[in-house]
């Protein structure tokens, strides 16, 4: 048996991995998180869409990166979990500022397991194209907090208020309830207010959504046993697998600089704390690719146990790429703490992954409780 990528699956990477080193330098990165940094400017940017990322938006549309999990029928690829999991490894590998985990992943998982068939026809196709930038509303789900939550009138009405929406910047949101039914919300509807946060991770935007009485649709099949897990499941290895690349680049960039950075007449690189800490680096992210493609295949087969790997997956991913993250950066020494080289957009894109659906510590708790070794 051959576990490895195919044939097609390297050149979907090789196919992205140009696209962004091409598009996405880290003077575009700079450039967009200091748009972001301005309050006033992101409110802005939410209500009028524009991103200063156009262009990176158009061309990732062009390769089919919205519809990646959405059916040929609909406008889409067609592709599996796998493939989606090995381009948001190459979006975190250059910290694209870029709707993924949600609109590409979570929100057209959701719509393909419980939506009506006009719900899907309405959605699905203007995902595939670019279009539309979808939204969730998930957090609540994986860890509660105080005054946070969402509740539903016997008229699919919605209350209540969901922090942390992943994909911040988008035309409509998946949202759940306390019930853990889902349902599709438009940006502009009446009495929902959008509130952006200042998050460490400027790349990405989220935010809160306060719902007073707002309109929604949902999602016919939603109440279905496994649907929300298996959402959350997706959504999760997709964050893992950004942080995957996220950490591989800073792992990189710490070796390549090690070779470079001259001390007593020779390079560091030939030091030996130096080589065990790029050592230590290496041998705890590769066994973390392996995992992510495992889960990926589960996902898309939909075994018995791909909920429970995707809480393993990104509880350890997360442990690994913190540490990682903060061993690259005192390879740097004091440069890397600075904003010259930008290592601290890597090292916090894996800090927010880490936070995003679940920290290390619930996502445990969840994989005892599945595997019966806690109560509910």
């Amino acid at each position: 048996m051959l576990f490895g990528l195919s044939a097609e699956q390297t050149l979907l990477k090789d196919s992205i991995e140009q696209f962004l080193r091409e598009r996405v330098p880290l003077s575009r990165v700079r450039q967009f998180a200091d748009s972001h940094a301005d309050h006033k400017k992101r409110a802005h940017d939410i209500h009028s869409g524009d991103t200063n990322v156009d262009d990176i938006d158009e061309g990732l549309a062009e390769l089919g990166v919205p519809g990646l999990l959405i059916p040929e029928h609909y406008g889409g690829v067609g592709l599996a979990p796998l493939d989606a999991c090995l381009v948001a490894e190459s979006l975190g590998n250059h910290v694209t500022p870029y709707a993924f985990a949600s609109n590409a992943v979570m929100a057209p998982t959701a719509l393909l397991l419980a939506a009506s068939a006009a719900q899907k026809e309405h959605w699905l196709p203007q995902i595939a194209s670019g279009k539309v930038v979808v939204g969730s509303a998930l957090s609540e789900l994986s860890g509660a907090r105080e005054d946070a939550g969402v509740t539903a009138d016997s008229s699919s009405r919605l209350s209540g208020r969901a922090q942390f929406v992943i994909d911040f910047q988008a035309d409509a949101y998946l949202v759940a309830d306390r019930e853990q039914n889902l349902f599709l919300v438009e940006a502009n509807a009446k009495g929902l207010t959008r509130k952006p946060f200042e998050a460490i991770d400027r790349t990405r935007p989220v935010g809160e959504l306060l719902l007073d009485q707002v309109a929604a649709d949902a999602l016919v099949s939603a109440t279905s046993p496994g649907v929300t897990s298996s959402v959350l499941a997706i959504g999760r290895a997709a964050l893992a697998a950004d942080t995957v690349g996220a950490a591989q680049h800073m792992l990189d960039q710490a070796v390549q600089y090690a070779g470079q950075r001259e001390q007593f007449g020779r390079v560091i690189a030939s030091f030996q704390a130096v080589k065990h800490m790029c050592a230590e680096m290496a041998s705890s992210l590769e066994p973390t690719r392996s995992m992510v493609w495992y889960v990926g295949h589960a996902l898309g087969e939909s075994q018995a146990d791909a909920v429970l790997a995707a809480c393993h997956l990104k509880a350890h991913i997360s442990e690994v790429g913190q540490m990682v993250a903060k061993t690259a950066t005192e390879v740097h020494g004091g440069i890397g703490f600075t904003d010259l080289l930008g290592l601290h957009y890597w090292f916090k894109r894996i800090g927010m992954n880490r936070q995003l659906l679940g920290s290390p510590q619930r996502l445990r708790r969840e994989a005892a409780r599945i595997q019966g070794l806690t109560p509910d």
